[in-house]
């Protein structure tokens, strides 16, 4: 993970904004070409966590979805719904990324 801070500044402001890179490598992906799926477990595993990371995704959008949607309609909904982050080890180390 990288972390950074820009820093502007206009006649009478100081702007500072944060931002984060978070680099993920899917340790045995490269080789899953050339090994020809001989380590079905590592294979599964990392498809379990890219399928967790488009559930974490797909929740998030329809997460949004209802708070839009209430606040267009005025109504008072939660926006708190279950999130699986902790299904994969990607998601729980992407979560503060995610949302």
């Amino acid at each position: 993970t990288i972390k950074f801070q820009i820093v502007s500044t206009s006649e009478k402001n100081l702007n500072v904004e944060h931002g984060k890179i978070a680099f993920v490598d899917l340790a045995g992906s490269e080789r899953l070409k050339k090994s020809h799926m001989k380590n079905e477990r590592e294979t599964a595993s990392i498809n379990r966590s890219l399928m967790t990371l488009g559930k974490v995704i797909n929740a998030l959008s329809q997460q949004s979805k209802s708070f839009h949607s209430s606040m267009q309609n005025n109504i008072n909904v939660s926006s708190e719904s279950w999130i699986p982050y902790r299904d994969s080890t990607l998601t729980k180390l992407l979560m503060d990324s995610l949302g």
